[in-house]
């Protein structure tokens, strides 16, 4: 585990922005396609702008991306609160990703059940069995210390294993949540983790040097096979470390 700690988030989001541009020119050099998952959020939106941006756009090949989406709140694609609309939003609509590289969590005209099933056949599809699936999958964590949609006391959908993507209910957000579960997550080449703020400073502790309760703090579970994670976190979210 790799700790990069910045001043601010905006410094943050810099240094993360050059170490995923660099991650994906290097990449590319040695294959012909580079897959990323992003993460829903506040913490990322700063770095899709910086992603989309003049200074940062014509350096990675976006015609060689293909992007999936880690979690995903289950409301229609047009409400603010969706995921893959802040990304379109903030990046997909401003760089030259072709669309049917996207591959975004379906919530429209489909149960939330069916709607993870869904998404398991195209990652299944797509990766088939091989090792690792994404080149980089991008992870935000909540104060509560969450990440993708492994909640605290959701205990049957932090520990499951042989699903790729699951559904739940999540009674104080009062909505449905799709989610990528742990083994998908740890099977990839890179993690980012992304924290920012003193809110983050007790979980992020607690995270990182804590005894290992994933059933309270579920970014603990989030430990690559084979890969190598990075968190990325200000001063402020680091205060406690």
């Amino acid at each position: 585990m790799q700790l990069h700690i910045s001043k601010n988030l905006q410094e943050l989001s810099v240094n993360v922005t050059n170490w995923l541009v660099e991650h994906i020119q290097q990449t590319l050099q040695k294959q012909s396609r580079y897959t990323l998952a992003l993460s829903g959020g506040s913490t990322p939106k700063l770095m899709n702008a910086l992603l989309s941006s003049d200074d940062y756009k014509s350096k990675v090949d976006w015609s060689k991306l293909h992007i999936f989406f880690g979690d995903e709140r289950f409301v229609p694609l047009s409400d603010e609160r969706n995921n893959a609309n802040m990304a379109f939003e903030t990046l997909l609509n401003k760089v030259p990703v072709p669309k049917e590289q996207i591959h975004i969590m379906p919530t429209e005209n489909i149960s939330p059940e069916h709607a993870a099933i869904a998404y398991e056949n195209i990652l299944r599809e797509y990766f088939s069995d091989a090792s690792p699936t994404f080149d980089c999958i991008i992870l935000g964590m909540g104060d509560d210390g969450h990440t993708l949609s492994l909640f605290p006391g959701k205990t049957e959908v932090i520990h499951e294993t042989e699903k790729w993507c699951t559904s739940l209910w999540l009674e104080e957000q009062d909505m449905y949540r799709i989610t990528l579960t742990h083994p998908v997550a740890n099977r990839a080449g890179s993690i980012i983790f992304l924290a920012a703020g003193d809110k983050k400073t007790h979980a992020l502790h607690e995270v990182l040097q804590g005894i290992y309760n994933p059933d309270k703090y579920p970014s603990q579970i989030i430990k690559p096979v084979n890969g190598e994670t990075h968190w990325f976190v200000d001063e402020a979210a680091a205060a406690g470390l």
